[in-house]
């Protein structure tokens, strides 16, 4: 959430930034409101002056034994006004309320300025692509064919866009979650925690979720409590509502949970294989910062991310997104796209993002520094590290052998027994 003062006092700069989002805002409308609260304001404020003055004078008039029935009728009629007044600007402030958190946030000035994702600048590429003597397969038929994924039974449990790992396949998608884990815990200092897979409203409407992505949301039928879509969603507001002290920050946590995601308006994308699902695994990176250490966090955030392909030995890139493709919370984010062999192209397997003070605001997180008054809220950061199942088919896709076998990275085997090979 934007700081009303930033939008009172800088409105054009913020008008700017959301003309290089792409994004449409009312203005006129959010003037007027605001305009029209200055103005309530000021009338509440003269009759409330006036009838404590009045308060004053009858008081008075009662001790000098006068009769005060006539002003006392007019402050009761005052009174009414002032109740009345008081509701039209809780009405108006929460219209002024509804229409900031529609707002997103301020692209950095380091963003690139552009329309979509093709005005993406690619930032670096890592490792070459298998060259194959053969035609690879896409993951879903290899997969079939090792007999560890089934997505015409899973249609059957649950409907489409839902996956079934058997056998090697559920020990194989473990292992890479134990991996990540290991990884991020053991040499990037993060701590790992387990949240809570459903979160209320309030939760959701911390991370940005809340109001404007509502549809994407899988919402519990009678109750205000939602699916995550991401672990980021309770693990930012693990802090919620909360002051810490500076000598806590920076705080790194790390989490896998399955994630819940409706995919609305994907109809038709993807509709084959583990890379859009409505229920998925991912482990999750989430950091809170000072606000001057935030994008040298972001760097490190991004590095963390990429070590988990370079262990793995996958070919990727790093894209940086531009203003029209950025996400609604975002200041900043860095793309990981990892290389699918079966359609030539990379695909998104994580996104690095710098909140800056946006999430802190909404949820109430805040840090106090030593010897200074008051509080500063914090920066939020977080980045997938990785989607489970898109590394997965990402690792069968490059793995693959012409024999319909595929090679298990040399980091992975520890957790799979010492398995080399997944064997049709």
């Amino acid at each position: 959430m934007l700081e009303i003062k930033l939008l009172r006092e800088n409105l054009e700069f913020v008008q700017t930034a959301m003309h290089n989002r792409g994004t449409t805002v009312d203005w006129e409308a959010f003037t007027g409101q605001d305009s029209r609260r200055k103005s309530i304001l000021a009338e509440l404020e003269a009759l409330r002056h006036q009838r404590n003055t009045v308060s004053d004078q009858v008081a008075q008039m009662k001790r000098n034994g006068e009769n005060a029935d006539a002003i006392i009728t007019r402050m009761r009629e005052v009174s009414a006004t002032i109740k009345g007044l008081e509701k039209e600007l809780g009405e108006c402030e929460a219209a002024i309320d509804e229409m900031i958190m529609a707002i997103p946030n301020i692209p950095h000035a380091s963003v690139p300025v552009g329309k979509d994702e093709n005005d993406n600048p690619e930032r670096k590429k890592v490792g070459a692509p298998p060259d194959f003597a053969f035609a690879p397969l896409p993951h879903w038929t290899l997969g079939e064919n090792l007999g560890i994924l089934d997505f015409a039974r899973a249609a059957k449990i649950a409907g489409a866009r839902f996956p079934l790992y058997l056998g090697r396949g559920a020990r194989l998608e473990r292992a890479l979650i134990n991996f990540m884990l290991d990884l991020h815990t053991g040499e990037h200092g993060y701590t790992e925690v387990l949240p809570p897979f459903i979160v209320n409203r309030k939760t959701m409407t911390g991370t940005g979720q809340l109001p404007k992505f509502a549809e994407d949301l899988f919402k519990l039928e009678g109750l205000d409590y939602f699916l995550i879509p991401t672990a980021e969603v309770p693990v930012t507001n693990i802090y919620q509502e909360e002051v810490l002290d500076e000598s806590q920050l920076p705080v790194y946590f790390t989490a896998y949970t399955p994630c819940f995601r409706s995919e609305a308006g994907s109809y038709g994308k993807d509709t084959r294989g583990l890379i859009r699902q409505h229920q998925f695994n991912k482990v999750e990176l989430v950091k809170f910062t000072r606000p001057e250490t935030s994008y040298d966090e972001l760097e490190k955030l991004l590095d963390n991310a990429e070590t988990v392909l370079r262990r793995l030995d996958l070919p990727y890139r790093v894209i940086t997104l531009c203003t029209g493709d950025i996400g609604f919370s975002s200041a900043k984010t860095y793309d990981i796209e990892v290389w699918m062999p079966s359609q030539g192209v990379y695909r998104e397997i994580s996104s690095c993002s710098n909140f800056e003070d946006f999430q802190a605001r909404r949820a109430g997180i805040r840090f106090k520094e030593k010897g200074k008054k008051g509080t500063r809220l914090v920066h939020t950061l977080n980045g997938s590290g990785l989607a489970v199942g898109r590394t997965l088919a990402a690792l069968l896709e490059n793995c693959q052998q012409e024999d319909g076998s595929v090679v298990i990275p040399n980091a992975l085997r520890p957790y799979l027994g010492g398995m080399e090979k997944l064997i049709p």
